[in-house]
């Protein structure tokens, strides 16, 4: 059980046997009356982000969250499936649960799945992952000294900006957190 003092950031509750995550976590102690803490809670089911305020006399129940290296296998319809790299087993995930990691998510991707026991609950990319250019424009001569970018569909089908001297075929390094194009490789 954790306290008032205990909320911060990345924190997984239960709350009515439904799992959130904190996403946003204010602690506030007004001049007059009990300090309490103003969230924003995550559902980890469906991504629902609720604002919810926690009193200094209630308590929550914490969720002990266990990291598992596991290897995103194949799609079928909307279950994603990943197998454990040490045990070998499969386990499933609903889309619903990855569909923000699907953009730079492909098949053979190493990934940490947080599981709740034997119960899969989100996955969490690494910060980097190389990916192929699969279409661009062709950079014109002599553009590439102003500098400016240029759309490019990676193999996932995420559209990312990368610079005027980037063709296709090319692998590139992109920024899972941010979204964004770090280097050529």
């Amino acid at each position: 059980m954790a306290v008032l003092n205990d909320l911060r950031n990345g924190l997984v509750i239960r709350l009515n046997d439904i799992i959130y995550t904190i996403v946003d976590c204010q602690h506030v102690k007004p001049g007059k009356g009990s300090a309490f803490a103003r969230t924003k809670i995550k559902r980890i089911t469906d991504g629902a982000v609720l604002d919810r305020t926690f009193r200094s006399n209630e308590t929550v129940e914490t969720v002990r969250v266990m990291d598992h290296k596991m290897q995103y296998m194949y799609r079928d319809g909307d279950i994603l499936w990943f197998m454990d790299n040490e045990s070998f087993e499969q386990h499933t995930l609903p889309m619903t649960l990855v569909e923000d990691s699907l953009k730079f998510l492909k098949e053979g991707e190493t990934v940490t799945v947080k599981m709740d026991g034997q119960v899969p609950l989100a996955i969490e990319l690494p910060n980097f992952v190389e990916l192929q250019i699969v279409e661009t424009d062709p950079g014109l001569r002599g553009d590439t000294v102003s500098g400016g970018s240029k759309r490019a569909t990676l193999e996932t089908g995420e559209v990312v900006n990368v610079p005027l001297f980037v063709q296709n075929e090319t692998r590139i390094k992109v920024d899972t957190r941010t979204g964004k194009y770090v280097e050529r490789i």
